[in-house]
């Protein structure tokens, strides 16, 4: 997450003013939680029947209830896969992950609100479907994971930091993002 152009060698549209930041960590793209976003023209898991999905990313303090890190959503249709931050009702320091996969044999949604973390830091989340069960992980430790049959998903868009349609936006910032088409161990995942 370095370019705001292209992401992943796939043409992308900007939406607002996100901005390239350097960070102890690196460079990250930041969003301001109002409008900004990013829309790239594929989904990189397209076809795959097992994958892992990871984000690195800072949530900010202080972000809208429910925001949108990753969301892939394919052409025609509602079928998406998703990755979001829930901030806590009773303290906007707090936040929850919360993952989500719709496609043609149903939906799925993991969400633990008893897993808050701290707002301001550096995480790795990482979405994972193995074939049979999707679950998710914070910083390399299973939070959640129920049994799934997932249809691949077809062509469409990857919005990043807002939902394709711009709504949901995103206050924080996101160092990297990382597709791969087969199950990764956590001792295999990004470090935060």
């Amino acid at each position: 997450m370095d370019s705001l152009n292209f992401i992943g060698g796939h043409k992308t549209t900007v939406v607002g003013t996100p901005k390239v930041i350097e960070t102890e960590k690196g460079k990250a793209v930041e969003f301001d939680g109002i409008k900004d976003g990013l829309v790239v023209e594929a989904i990189p898991l397209a076809g795959a029947e097992k994958f892992t999905m990871e984000v690195i990313f800072r949530p900010d303090v202080n972000g809208p209830a429910s925001q949108r890190l990753i969301y892939m959503q394919e052409n025609g249709s509602k079928n998406r896969i998703t990755m979001a931050v829930e901030t806590a009702p009773a303290d906007k320091k707090l936040w929850c992950l919360d993952t989500f996969i719709k496609c043609a044999t149903g939906s799925k949604n993991l969400y633990k609100t008893d897993k808050t973390r701290a707002t301001g830091q550096w995480y790795n989340a990482a979405l994972i479907y193995d074939g049979q069960k999707m679950s998710h992980y914070l910083n390399g430790i299973e939070e959640a994971s129920e049994k799934f049959l997932l249809t691949p998903l077809n062509d469409g868009k990857t919005s990043i930091g807002t939902k394709i349609d711009q709504s949901f936006w995103f206050k924080g910032a996101i160092r990297k993002i990382r597709f791969t088409r087969s199950v990764l161990p956590p001792q295999e995942f990004l470090k935060p």
